[in-house]
């Protein structure tokens, strides 16, 4: 049987298109849009969007969920992490599985297949973060590839950790660059950070906000550059991750004038958040503690204009969450202990709007940098990301008018604090569909766990 949905009177919108159109789902996927009223189509559900915006579910690229760092978990398990991204109309997220030094990849994919199978409201994909590069290493990403896990990150940052130095990222790269793999690089200096740190300490300076102060725009921006030359060198691809500098954005800028195959995302936090969050008084700027860490305000502008120019070309969240209460206050009297990472996954989409109500961007652009642009870089469009036939059903009707004020009171995120707390927004989602299904109804959550699938991907759809 054959279950048809109809969405009525709404204002379709995608990165190509903004069109007053009728949408018929059969089952799981997008079959027709036509113009309002145009067809009498047979439903067993229809919804009236009039008024409203009918968007494709966002895709955030970059989620951690459950993951371990600095001796405790990210907050949200996928259950819950993926339940407050529907509600903020994010229909897909891809996640890091880790590879630990000393281990395969397969451990570490199995490891995040494990704790996400079953547990998901929205679908879901996996990067591979690369800890261990080594002869076997490099076989594995072939095969990973082949089970469409076609991502690989590497961190220039977190010594001892995640950190690979310059051989094994060439190593890395010149097998995505047989392979088709695209690597994604936490671009910041760890060596240097890590001396900076010691000596921040040693002169008594604890408090969070010097965590700002020691991973410098200048560090950030030279391993930007190290890592377009790596990658230049081995003729691969690069995607640049949490961009959070004017002077980084300048490096891609450069490297895409040139015409490399370099590219860059950002995050809301360093869109709406500044180093006037991490120096709050008392311990408060331990919230806003992340890395690539917030900037001055003075360079938001940069990243606006970047998002408008291309040079940077997807807006990812890097959800990480970590409660206040236990967690962020491990690192009281020492900003290094604190666990790096915000919550966001839910206000990701509503923040953008925001931006186009500011005028920032378009809404085609915004649809653009939170859905299609994700999609396309990481192989899911046209699955994911537009609305089109034999698109997935994955649909959000947006209402542009509603008033809400973001807070840990109202959000679905587990984590007891919201990074942006009492802050208004114009624009809200309203009901979201996955794959046909409803996972949030008129502002009700009726979603489950296991919903949301595994979805393997394509290799990256934007290379030359």
């Amino acid at each position: 049987m054959t279950t048809r949905t109809v969405i009525r009177g709404g204002l379709v919108i995608t990165a190509s298109d903004e069109i007053h159109a009728d949408v018929l789902i059969e089952d799981s996927r997008v079959v027709a849009l036509a113009a309002p009223g145009s067809q009498d189509w047979n439903a067993d559900r229809t919804i009236d969007a009039t008024g409203k915006y009918v968007i494709p579910g966002g895709v955030d690229a970059h989620t951690h969920m459950e993951l371990p760092f600095g001796g405790t978990f990210a907050s949200d398990t996928f259950e819950t992490g993926t339940r407050a991204a529907a509600w903020g109309g994010t229909t897909t997220v891809v996640d890091f599985a880790v590879q630990s030094v000393g281990h395969t990849l397969r451990e570490g994919l199995d490891t995040w297949h494990a704790k996400a199978e079953g547990n998901c409201a929205i679908d879901y994909a996996f990067h591979m973060i690369v800890s261990d590069v080594n002869q076997e290493t490099l076989k594995e990403m072939d095969l990973l590839i082949e089970e469409g896990v076609t991502s690989f990150k590497q961190f220039m940052a977190y010594p001892g950790v995640f950190y690979s130095d310059d051989g094994q990222i060439l190593r890395a790269m010149q097998r995505s660059a047989e392979n088709g793999g695209l690597i994604m690089m936490h671009a910041e200096n760890g060596i240097a950070i890590d001396v900076l740190v010691e000596q921040a300490l040693a002169r008594g300076e604890t408090d969070p906000r010097y965590h700002g102060e020691v991973r410098k725009a200048l560090l950030e921006a030279e391993a930007t550059h190290r890592a377009i030359k790596l990658a230049q060198v081995a003729g691969a691809p690069l995607y640049v991750v949490h961009v959070s500098a004017m002077e980084a954005v300048a490096e891609l800028a450069r490297a895409r004038d040139e015409g490399l195959n370099v590219f860059g995302e950002t995050c809301p936090q360093y869109l709406f958040l500044s180093t006037d969050n991490l120096a709050e008084p008392g311990f408060e700027g331990a919230k806003y503690v992340c890395s690539t860490p917030l900037r001055p305000k003075e360079h938001q502008a940069r990243l606006w204009r970047g998002l408008r120019t291309n040079d940077l070309q997807v807006v990812s969240t890097d959800h990480c969450p970590f409660c206040f209460t236990g967690q962020k206050e491990l690192g009281r009297g020492d900003f290094s202990k604190i666990p790096n990472g915000l919550p966001g996954v839910e206000n990701r989409m509503d923040l953008l709007h925001q931006a186009v109500v500011d005028g920032h961007i378009s809404r085609r652009r915004w649809i653009e940098i939170a859905c299609a642009a994700p999609a396309r870089m990481f192989g899911l469009y046209p699955k994911k990301g537009t609305i089109t036939p034999g698109a997935d059903a994955d649909i959000v009707v947006y209402d542009p008018h509603a008033q809400q004020v973001m807070s840990a009171e109202t959000h679905h995120m587990n984590v007891d604090y919201s990074a942006y707390e009492g802050k208004r927004v114009t624009g809200r989602v309203e009901t979201v569909l996955s794959r046909g299904e409803l996972v949030i109804d008129q502002r009700e959550y009726t979603g489950r766990a296991g919903h949301g699938v595994f979805t393997p991907r394509s290799t990256c759809q934007y290379l030359t």
